[in-house]
């Protein structure tokens, strides 16, 4: 789903980069990719979570990155109905409100409160993932999904979550949330447990001592399906 309001927050946040960067690159979700030669580039979806924008249901974020040189640089994810603003910078930690968070100690799955995300863009490997959800339900104390990647990505760097993975997002849906929950002292791959998230849209994030399982539980089921040779 794509509203008027997708469009117009894009426009006026790509406005504001380009009148102070006007060389910089542009990969956005409703315009697509700009000056592709910069080695700037910043990565934005002006609203994640349009279907509850559209519903009334208040879990939706503007989230934005910056990588440099192929590297992410800075995030930044704002919940405007909190009024919480998420924030890090590669090497300096990440911040809610200008206030330091961390990723939570949790020692494994056992009682840990995982987030995810339904397939949205294809559906064709959603026996792969119910078999995810359904091994990491019986380990964990529940899942949430609430509807924003962005969110639930800061939620987890802020301790809310101790885990949250999903398949095929695109980049502009994790790259902020990535580099925040990495700047909080959580883990964060693809499901070959390496940094290919951004590329394959899939994604692993945890505090360290819960990542471990999460990891070994996702790779089996995908391992055990065609979904890594789409």
């Amino acid at each position: 789903f794509v509203s008027s309001v997708d469009h117009m927050a894009e426009e006026a946040i790509i406005s504001a980069i380009h009148y102070a960067y006007p060389d910089h690159g542009i990969l956005a979700e409703e315009s697509g990719t700009q000056a592709e030669s910069s080695e700037f580039q910043w990565i934005i979806d002006p609203l994640d979570g349009t279907t509850n924008f559209l519903h009334g249901f208040p879990q939706f974020a503007v989230s934005i990155a910056l990588k440099y040189k192929g590297r992410l640089e800075v995030g930044v994810i704002y919940d405007p109905i909190s009024q919480e603003l998420f924030t890090a910078s590669r090497g300096n930690g990440a911040t809610l409100n200008d206030k330091k968070i961390r990723v939570t100690s949790h020692k494994g799955l056992e009682n840990a409160l995982l987030g995810t995300g339904f397939p949205y863009y294809d559906q064709s490997y959603l026996d792969t993932y119910l078999e995810t959800m359904k091994e990491l339900m019986q380990k964990t104390a529940g899942i949430r999904r609430p509807g924003s990647a962005a969110l639930d990505l800061a939620w987890l760097a802020a301790g809310r979550i101790d885990g949250f993975w999903e398949f095929n997002l695109k980049a502009w849906d994790i790259a902020a949330g990535a580099l925040i929950v990495r700047e909080a002292g959580g883990i964060v791959s693809d499901f070959e447990n390496k940094d290919g998230y951004l590329e394959s849209g899939d994604i692993i994030a945890a505090a360290p001592k819960v990542f471990p399982e999460m990891i070994r539980i996702i790779q089996e089921k995908v391992n055990n399906s065609n979904y890594l040779k789409r």
